[in-house]
């Protein structure tokens, strides 16, 4: 609706983060814009990996979770300050050949109309935990 004025909450950063949690890709998405970028902690650009746009996303996301099919984003605290937002958290992985990521990280939001436009993530480059 326009004018919509609709703020997100710290509250709703943990849902999201919670949706991740879960790897609930359809929901992760309720969250963002149509047009959303995702800015991954790692990639050859000075962005890291940009995805621009629902399909793009989402498929980023599965990506992730078929790297690490264990991934979780633990010890999550999330702060609101207008149309910004920050969320801290601990990943947690494992890839296939038994080597684990833990290490801190946060994401940096961008909001518009009630919904994360930015996603921009940043990770410790910690190197992998042997199996």
């Amino acid at each position: 609706m326009p004018g919509d004025t609709k703020q997100l909450t710290a509250q709703d950063l943990a849902a999201f983060s919670d949706a991740f949690n879960r790897h609930d890709v359809k929901t992760i998405l309720s969250f963002m814009t149509e047009d959303c970028i995702f800015n991954a902690a790692g990639g050859p650009d000075v962005y890291g990996a940009q995805f621009v746009g629902h399909k793009a996303v989402g498929d980023a996301f599965e990506q992730v979770w078929a790297t690490f099919p264990d991934a979780q984003w633990a010890d999550g605290q999330h702060f609101v300050a207008g149309n910004n937002g920050v969320s801290e958290w601990t990943f947690i992985g494992t890839k296939a050949d038994g080597s684990k990521i833990e290490a801190r990280g946060c994401d940096i939001f961008t909001f518009r109309d009630g919904k994360i436009a930015i996603k921009n993530a940043f990770r410790k480059d910690r190197p992998p935990l042997s199996p």
